[in-house]
């Protein structure tokens, strides 16, 4: 049956009209993406047929367009569209926190992390320079690693947050292995960050770890 033919309250434009996008499963919303499925089967068929072989959606949507357009049901037209609509959706996000923006929601900050930092095959430590009215003055991505790590080197944060006139950091850093828990490495490098910039009058807001999940935030474990 054609999705066309299916009850108006199942079919996933009508859906999301009446009761939202949340309202939509994962593979309804992929579905809207494709348009149409393959050879004798309907569009949300085929989505789950490729969140199941392909999926999850995050492992789908996290692979480059090119291997996108290789998966049975996709191909290059379909694949940049859903590049398209993950890259407005980062630029949707990262729009709260442009230079200037006032951090009024803590977990934006987290949100932001995750966006720029998941999916990394490396672990990446980046920073976020804050004003003293916590408004974005800049985001760096500081330090590079291996799959198990990156080293941080306090100094260089100072140095950047001093040459940014910042009056408070954010930093944070995704662990690609996926597991969310802030390891001992971890908070010890928290604690010299906040020492090292308590010294020139800089404050160290949060420490955001980004793995699969919501990111951890060290503060509200009460590591910071």
């Amino acid at each position: 049956m054609h999705i066309r033919d299916w009850p108006a309250g199942e079919r996933p434009r009508e859906k999301l009209l009446a009761r939202g996008p949340g309202s939509l499963s994962d593979a309804e919303l992929l579905a809207l993406f494709l348009g149409s499925g393959l050879r004798g089967r309907d569009a949300v068929t085929t989505a789950r047929e490729l969140l199941a072989t392909h999926g999850p959606l995050r492992a789908l949507l996290d692979r480059p367009p090119p291997e996108l357009a290789r998966l049975p049901g996709l191909g290059p037209a379909r694949a940049c569209t859903l590049a398209a609509a993950l890259e407005l959706g980062h630029r949707h996000l990262e729009a709260q926190l442009e230079r200037g923006a006032t951090l009024s929601d803590p977990q934006a900050a987290g949100r932001y992390f995750a966006q720029r930092l998941r999916g990394r095959p490396h672990e990446v430590f980046a920073a976020l320079f804050l004003d003293n009215r916590h408004r974005a003055l800049g985001f760096e991505e500081l330090f590079r690693g291996t799959i198990d790590g990156a080293e941080v080197h306090p100094r260089e944060v100072v140095r950047r947050a001093l040459a940014h006139n910042a009056a408070a950091v954010i930093v944070g850093h995704n662990h690609p292995s996926g597991n969310r828990e802030p390891s001992a490495a971890d908070r010890a490098v928290t604690a010299r960050l906040k020492q090292a910039l308590a010294l020139v009058d800089l404050r160290l807001l949060d420490h955001f770890v980004v793995a699969d999940g919501p990111p951890v935030s060290l503060a509200a474990r009460g590591w910071v």
